[in-house]
């Protein structure tokens, strides 16, 4: 089942910020919460506990 979200212009743009050449905020979102599903946290450069 598909659901939608509704997100503000302001987060809209921040995530096409972050989009690769060609890839949609849609996709990216996906790869975001598929690395979460698979690593249980998001990974940031230069960040350590």
């Amino acid at each position: 089942m598909t659901q939608t979200l509704e997100i503000s212009d302001d987060l809209m743009d921040r995530l096409e910020s972050h989009c690769e050449a060609g890839q949609s905020p849609e996709e990216l979102v996906e790869e975001l919460v598929s690395m979460y599903e698979t690593e249980g946290t998001f990974l940031q450069e230069g960040y350590s506990e």
